[in-house]
This record gives structure tokens, sequence and C-alpha cells, in this order.
């Protein structure tokens, strides 16, 4: 994001945003297709290395070469259990240099690009409230309103956090509840029945395309929880580290999540709201405690919702992938016989749901629609890295592949600032992990 605010203030600041003027261009634009990811996919557990250990906890240091050369980048692989509470203290301890040095230069970042992002990269209503009152003030404005929202684990979980690792709650905590309130633009899509070449599988893809220019892509991280009984079930959390919402990840019971922020919405989408469950953590809510994915359904209808956002959920066990029009108003649920929107530029695919960038994003929809029905029933996770979302160039800062029955996660990161090779994720090298095998790894 050329003026980067809205990511700044929705992600630790690591939660959703991406470039506004490319992809108002892009959206808008011709489509553009890009080159194949030829790197070879590496198991992951054989890139690790301990670098910590805590009472609730451990981290590896995770090496991708990138097909060799001087282009390997690192990331963090962590494990936390226990508490709400217990996990977060975990995460701040072993990761206390690295949390303390994102908040200090995501808010010098928020602070230097201030000047340039009002108007035009904010809400409007969050740009009225910064300029009326002042930056701190708007961050106030929004804690008060999503404080009676915020579930009271994911409080605990900050509280560790910070008694972990020093850095100040009131911040860590102001930043994170912005999360709620901001769209990002990314990609998604489910494949199942006759898309795929094993008959009862679920394919899914999560692509991130957000912030390139500031910190964030110096401290990618998965998180695996444990949590203790009574506090849900196990889940990988793919994102950054001391970001404790969810973006992308797959749970235990085999669910995975998807999210797109609607940038282009139409009139279907009804009214937005600003005070309500922040959506990152409705998200991680799914992952942490529902089962199927009509848990996942029943969680959103009967949650206060706030803005425009396209979801998805896939379900290994039911072997299938839903879609999800969201916003305070409005919850409409899509499979493949249903899909939105209705136009040439984004035709319904049999056994498939899917969303390029946006609601409205004739380019990147043409490319992805056209990728999906050239390798309709041949779609694995390795043909859709290699041929599909290298191909449609989504998914810069992270991107995922969870194929939900096998219980395998394929994830790719953008390339660390000062690191050579391909710069966007979905050009570089994946890593693939046994699911199973890492909810089941004791201290």
């Amino acid at each position: 994001m050329k003026a980067v605010v809205a990511a700044l203030l929705v992600v630790f600041c690591f939660f959703v945003s991406s470039d506004c003027q490319l992809l108002r261009a892009g959206c808008r634009g011709t489509a553009n297709y890009g080159p194949q990811n030829n790197f070879p996919v590496i198991p992951g557990a054989a890139q690790t290395q301990v670098i910590g250990t805590t009472t609730n906890g451990k981290a590896y240091l995770v090496t991708v070469p990138n097909a060799g050369g001087n282009t390997a980048a690192n990331f963090t692989l962590l494990h936390v259990y226990g508490t709400p509470y217990e996990m977060g203290r975990a995460q701040g301890e072993l990761m206390k240099e690295k949390t303390q040095a994102l908040v200090t230069q995501v808010w010098a970042y928020m602070r230097n690009q201030i000047a340039n992002a009002l108007p035009g990269y904010l809400p409007t209503w969050f740009s009225d409230l910064i300029a009326d009152l002042g930056l701190d003030a708007a961050l106030d404005f929004t804690e008060a309103a999503s404080y009676a929202y915020t579930p009271e684990h994911f409080i605990d979980e900050l509280h560790g956090l910070c008694d972990g690792s020093g850095a100040d709650f009131s911040t860590v905590y102001k930043i994170h509840m912005i999360a709620g309130f901001t769209q990002g633009d990314c990609s998604m899509f489910g494949a199942w029945g006759s898309a795929v070449p094993v008959e009862g599988s679920v394919l899914q893809l999560r692509a991130l395309d957000w912030n390139m220019d500031g910190p964030f892509r110096d401290y990618s991280q998965i998180t695996v929880y444990h949590p203790a009984t009574g506090f849900g079930h196990a889940f990988a959390n793919v994102g950054f580290t001391g970001f404790i919402g969810g973006l992308t990840g797959v749970s235990q019971t085999q669910l995975g999540i998807s999210e797109i922020g609607a940038s282009y919405p139409d009139a279907s989408f009804g009214e937005e709201s600003r005070i309500g469950v922040p959506f990152i953590f409705l998200l991680r809510d799914i992952l942490q405690y529902d089962f199927t994915v009509d848990d996942a359904i029943n969680r959103m209808v009967n949650s206060r919702r706030t803005c425009n956002l396209i979801l998805g959920v896939g379900d290994g066990k039911l072997g299938e992938f839903r879609g999800f029009q969201y916003s305070y108003s409005v919850l409409n649920v899509f499979d493949d016989r249903n899909l939105r929107p209705n136009a040439t530029w984004h035709p319904k695919i049999e056994n498939v749901v899917y969303w390029g960038m946006d609601w409205l994003c004739p380019a990147y929809d043409t490319v992805l629609s056209n990728l999906l029905l050239k390798y309709h029933g041949q779609l694995t996770p390795e043909i859709a890295i290699q041929y599909v979302s290298s191909v449609e160039q989504s998914g810069d800062n992270h991107i995922a592949f969870y194929d939900l029955t096998k219980m395998n996660l394929y994830v790719s990161f953008a390339a660390p600032n000062g690191v050579g090779g391909p710069v966007a994720a979905y050009a570089r090298q994946y890593t693939k992990w046994d699911l199973n095998a890492l909810f089941s790894e004791t201290l």
C-alpha cells in the first residue's frame, strides 16, 4: 500500500490491507497473466531448528532455500500451550525482541504515513475521526467501541503477550481493535467434488495481498495453538509475530478460513457497522471452537457483524466449502450453484467457489476463473501452486493452500527486506506441513 495506514491499522499492525491504488488499477484494468512458480515444494519439518523454549511454548526457525543461491529466507514456527494467558505469555517470552521491534516499527511507520493517508486510504468515518480528534483519540474511540464485543479470552491472551514481551498493552490492544474496522483485498477459492482428482477431498486457497513496503514481511510466523481443556482445540494460525487474530489458518477439526475485504461492493451488501465483533476474532473463534461449517455459519448469524467482507470456510470432514457475503445487515451463503456476483467475468464453475481480489473485480476474476476452468478436475495443491496462484498474481504478503482432507498446509511468505529472489509470496518457494503432526507435538 502506497499510503498504508489502512494496513498499518489493521494488523499489529499486521492484519489485512492491500495496495489500494494498484488494486483499483488491477480490478478495472485488463486481465494480466504472470509466470508459473516452478520452485519445488519442500517439507517444512526438514527445515526447522529450535531457537527457544519456555514453560508453555517453543520456537523454531524455518529456513526456506528458495531453490538455492543467495535467496534463502527465514520465518518462525511457534508452538504455544495452555490457557489463553499462558499461550500469550509463551509467545511474548519467546518472541520478546521481535514483538517489541515490530510494535515500535509499525507505530513509527504509521505515524510517518498518516499525513499521506488522509483522505482516501481509510474508511471515511475513521478519516473524519482522526481529522477531528487526532490519531490517539481515534484509537481510543475504536477501543471503546470494540471492547464489549471482544471475547475475554482474547483480552487474556493479549495481557499474556504483553506481560511476556514487555510491550505496552494499551498500544497493542488499540491496534488490534482497528483490524475489525478495516477491509483488505485478497483472493480465495474452495474446490471439491469434480474439481479435484480425489473424490471427497477439499482444496482451499487463502491469498493475502497486503502491504509490502513496511516492516511486516520481516516478521512472518506460523503459530500453532494447543489450548488447555475448555479453551477449544488445536489450530494453526498463519500471520505475523504477536498476531493473535485469525486471517489464515486450519483447525484440528479440518476447518479452514479465507477472507477478502469488499472494497468494491454493490448494493447487495446492505449496511455496514463499525461497532461489533472484530472479524479477526470471529475468524479465529471459528478455528478454535467450531467443528463444522454449519457451526461457522451459526457463529456468523449470531454475531454482531461489522464491515463488508467476503469470507470462506472449508470443511474437510463434510467435503464442503462455503463462501459468505458478510456485512452488518447481510449474510449470504454461497456454493457453486448460487455463486455471486452474476457476471460474464465471474462464471459459475462446478464444485468451485472463488473470488479474485474483490467482489467486483473483472480483471482478477477473469484470470482466476480461466485458470480454475483450465485445471478443473486436476486441482491439487501442487498444480494450484505452480499454475494458478502465481499466474493470477495474488498473495504477495503470504499465501496458503489447505488440503483439508489429508490435513496438509502449504505456505509461502514474502521475501523479508534485503533477501533476494522473487519478492511476492506467490512466486516464492512453499513449505509443506503435516498438520496432524503439528497438532500432536508436545512440549
